[in-house]
């Protein structure tokens, strides 16, 4: 896994000293430390609210921190905006892309350059063995070219130290092996790399040394090669944790949603959705993956009633449900818990307080406001307490929380429901592995109550350790619905982009 030389014999890129920022009376990062050398990859890790995320804006230039000295290449700086950290040879990949859709590749990378680059695309294409069509437009890209695009935006404007926050979130297992090959390549070539993921087996595969933070200061830096998943949870958290997944095996029980020749149809007249047929049966966690934009949302929405279907049916605990409201099924006496990818977006309401946000779906029906805001504030601490939810009070705004305490509220309002279907779109997104096991645990328990759940995720390993069957999705088409003890991580790659037909596979296994 160690392709460069001695650790110790590395010249240092960046090196942080007593790296201080806080944001009022929350110290983000305290007298933080942290060294990465030419020609390795660091991982950095830490829990949600670890101030990961506020060190590397510092070191991009986002922000400027409170005190502390940042040293460059050996020599002292002050990096005041982007376009310095830039010029410092800094780039930062963002978990989020920041990419106009209707450029072409070419277009991106000279936005904002006046065409001047410190190294042509093509050439960089050649050097490191990147794929893209640089005329080809964002809108018509996979997550894996976006990425591609990326990493040649930062290279081309003389970026030789590259920062990635969370750059596998989204992608296949194949795109993943590419990225990493791109970045082996480039540490032979002696740029200092650093990544942000929770994904902790790929923290071994992929770097050299790994930095831990925890609330915001430095807990230590060990070599890769000389730890384990198991050190390293413990090094994040403070304790032991356990990190097995159960399945629970049981025998699945009566059918709770039978969805039929499911087609959705964009305003912009594409179908998101085409023909797509399964059934979720109660006490069962059918998982969904797919690389992005295979209409997963659209899937979701349109079983919660919040998309109307173009085609298809969809039935719910026996009762037909395509096109119909969210409080029209509710009406129907059908119990149907949603938590969507956006969590502050259309589960909650970030201005609001946990307490409040009970009341949305919970205590809607309910009449008199004094009674709703009672029974809200009663669960909001019952919710606080049972799911460990950092907050000053149940009185605090949702979006002052962090995203692992706001997904802690979502899950615990949506299961108080006592729903028989409970839907999730990617339930741990940028969780840390504390708060992802608690989820894991949580959606278990649903399931041993006979809870049919529908479970959209990103982490194969996590789909393939918990799932009973995986259902992938291509191109909004049902390729493959597998038995999760069947599968591999290669299998639900390939079917993920379509490269296996259904006359490849076993057909027990389709």
């Amino acid at each position: 896994m160690q392709e460069t030389t001695a650790h110790e014999e590395r010249l240092d890129a960046i090196r942080l000293e007593g790296l201080c920022k806080s944001f009022g009376p929350v110290k983000a990062n305290h007298n933080v430390n942290l060294t990465v050398r030419r020609g390795e990859i660091l991982a950095l890790l830490g829990e949600n609210g670890s101030g990961k995320t506020t060190l590397m804006n510092t070191l991009s230039g986002i922000y400027k921190p409170d005190s502390g000295q940042i040293y460059i290449n050996g020599k002292s700086v002050a990096i005041r905006s982007p376009k310095e950290a830039i010029d410092l040879g800094i780039g930062m990949i963002h978990q989020h892309f920041k990419l106009v859709d209707v450029m072409t590749a070419r277009e991106n990378i000279l936005l904002g350059t006046g065409g001047k680059l410190a190294q042509t695309p093509e050439s960089l294409k050649e050097l490191f063995g990147l794929e893209c069509d640089l005329d080809k437009k964002i809108y018509n890209m996979s997550v894996g070219e976006k990425q591609t695009v990326e990493i040649l935006k930062v290279l081309s404007r003389g970026a030789d130290i590259l920062i990635l926050d969370e750059p596998t979130a989204v992608l296949t297992p194949q795109e993943t092996e590419k990225l990493f090959a791109i970045l082996r390549k480039m540490r032979r070539e002696g740029h200092a790399v650093v990544i942000i993921t929770h994904k902790l087996q790929e923290v071994l595969d992929i770097s050299d040394r790994v930095t831990i933070l925890r609330k915001g200061e430095t807990v230590g830096t060990v070599i890769t090669a000389d730890t384990t998943v198991q050190e390293l949870t413990e090094k994040m958290v403070g304790r032991p944790v356990s990190l097995s997944i159960r399945r629970e095996e049981q025998e699945p029980g009566e059918t709770l949603l039978d969805v039929h020749a499911l087609s959705v149809t964009g305003s912009d007249g594409v179908k998101r959705l085409d023909q797509v047929s399964f059934q979720l049966h109660a006490g069962e966690i059918l998982g969904v993956c797919g690389v992005a934009g295979s209409g997963q949302k659209e899937l979701c929405e349109a079983i919660a009633g919040l998309q109307h279907p173009s085609a298809g049916s969809i039935l719910l605990d026996g009762k037909r449900v395509d096109g119909l409201s969210p409080r029209e099924i509710i009406r129907k006496g059908i119990s149907l818990s949603f938590i969507p990818e956006d969590r502050l977006g259309m589960g909650l309401v970030g201005t609001m307080s946990i307490a409040d946000n009970m009341m949305l779906k919970t205590y809607a029906d309910q009449k008199g406001f004094f009674l709703r805001r009672k029974g809200s504030r009663e669960l909001a601490r019952k919710l606080v307490s049972k799911l460990e939810i950092s907050t000053p009070s149940i009185f605090t705004p949702v979006k002052k929380l962090s995203g692992g305490n706001v997904q802690k509220v979502l899950l615990g309002r949506e299961i108080d429901c006592n729903p028989r279907v409970l839907i999730t779109a990617y339930a741990v997104r940028g969780l840390d592995i504390n708060s992802s096991y608690m989820v894991y645990d949580l959606l278990n328990e649903q399931k041993r109550k006979g809870v049919g759940i529908l479970f959209v995720g990103e982490d194969l390993d996590v789909l393939l350790e918990m799932c009973d069957r995986i259902l992938v999705l291509c191109g909004g088409k049902v390729t493959a619905i597998i038995p999760a003890r069947f599968a591999t991580k290669d299998l639900l790659g390939m079917k993920m982009t379509g490269a296996l037909s259904a006359e490849e596979m076993e057909d027990d296994y389709v």
